[in-house]
Order: C-alpha cells, then structure tokens, then sequence
C-alpha cells in the first residue's frame, strides 16, 4: 500500500549528506526547512527535524512534489519517526518589518531552539546560514537532496497550511482556505475588491498598491 501510494523510495539519494555529517562525528543532525516565503498573506514556518541515523520513511520527498494527502500521511509517521521536530514562525507583520529573508532565517532559528534535542549539525535550505552558533551547511535545493530537510519542508507546509485554513475562518472572503495565501488570480481579485486583511504582508508587490483601501474599509467598519 505505502509503495503504490508513494512510488519509488529514493532514501539512498536523501540520506547522503546526513551519512556523511555522521561519517564526521555528529550525532544529531537537523534539517530545516520553509513554508510560505512566497505567499502575499499569512506567516511564513520553518520546521526542523532530527533522524536517527539509518532512518527510512519511505515517500519522504520535496513537500512541493506531494500531494495534500501525501504530505498528511507523512506529516505524522514523520514526527513519529523523529527524535525531535521544532516549528518556528515569522508572522505577516515581523515580515513587513525586517523583510522576508531576515524572518524566514529568525523562524529557522527558532525552529532550531524549539528542538527538544540540542542538534550538533545543520542541514539548511536554501543559501544562507542560520545566525546561531552551530556547525551548519546551507544547501541549495535541500529538499530535493536531504532526507532531514525534505522532512522539515513537509512538517513546515503541513503546519502552514493549517494555519491558513484557520485563518480562513477568521477572515472570509479571501480564499485563505484554498491558496493558503499565495497570489493566484482569485486571491489577486480578493485584495482589488476588499482591501488587504491583517494578515496580508503589506511590503509585498500585489498587496501594497491597495493598502490604503483596506485602511479605510476597516475605519467605516469601525465607524459603524
């Protein structure tokens, strides 16, 4: 049933840079990863997850490359497998604040933080390094080549994507629900008719150019 239901199990290519950090000496070793660094609404969320060493969880993959009820499936038999999973989140109006990368980096390192285990290695998504004082690899792509970081991609969208669908709940209309805040044509329509919301990141090009009428359309319904 896992095999039809997730193809092929390439563990042998994802476990490569973690067998050879193990290969070094360390013994605890992260993979982290984002969620929603491109959406125009909602936080963006970094997970990090620890393996043992040896670990298969076969259909572990990039999250981009599952579909919903895949990345569900996995989302659980991950933190059941893992010796420890941390989630960090950078909300809409940190990142209007100190821009996109520098909370996407503060949420990895609070992902890194709320680890119940203390890792000794970093396996890291992306080109940049995480400001703390671990021994680390950026990796371009990571969750196409890290079992770890593809793992942290999954928990990261999975948790996200939770957090929009309540989001949706708190503010109709936009679609939250569905797009999970990303700028598609009917979210795009969304912010032209109502305005951006709070949770809509209001530096972010699609976003920005209506924030004045969202402004006002929140004082006439205060006024009311």
């Amino acid at each position: 049933m896992i095999g039809s239901l997730f193809g092929e199990d390439d563990k042998s290519d994802l476990r490569v840079l973690e067998e050879h950090a193990f290969h070094r000496g360390y013994k605890h070793i992260a993979g982290i990863d984002e969620a929603g660094r491109g959406a125009l609404a909602g936080p963006v969320v970094a997970a990090a997850v620890i393996f043992p060493e040896g670990i298969e969880v076969p259909g572990v993959n990039d999250s981009k490359k599952l579909t919903a009820l895949k990345r569900e499936i996995l989302y659980y038999q991950i933190l059941e497998k893992s010796l420890a999973a941390g989630i960090g989140v950078g909300e809409c109006h940190l990142i209007d604040e100190i821009n996109i990368l520098q909370a996407t980096l503060l949420s990895m390192k609070n992902a890194v933080l709320g680890l119940a285990i203390q890792p000794d290695y970093l396996l890291v998504d992306g080109n940049c390094a995480i400001p703390l004082n671990i021994p680390q690899k950026a990796v371009v792509k990571g969750d196409s080549s890290s079992i770890s970081i593809a793992a942290a991609s999954i928990v990261a969208k999975v948790t996200r994507d939770k957090l929009m669908v309540e989001y949706n709940k708190i503010f109709p209309g936009y679609g939250f629900a569905d797009h999970k805040g990303y700028g598609c044509e009917s979210h795009l329509a969304a912010i032209a008719e109502l305005g951006p919301c709070d949770i809509h990141r209001k530096t972010f090009r699609g976003v920005k150019e209506h924030v004045a009428k969202g402004a006002l359309e929140q004082n006439s319904g205060t006024m009311l």
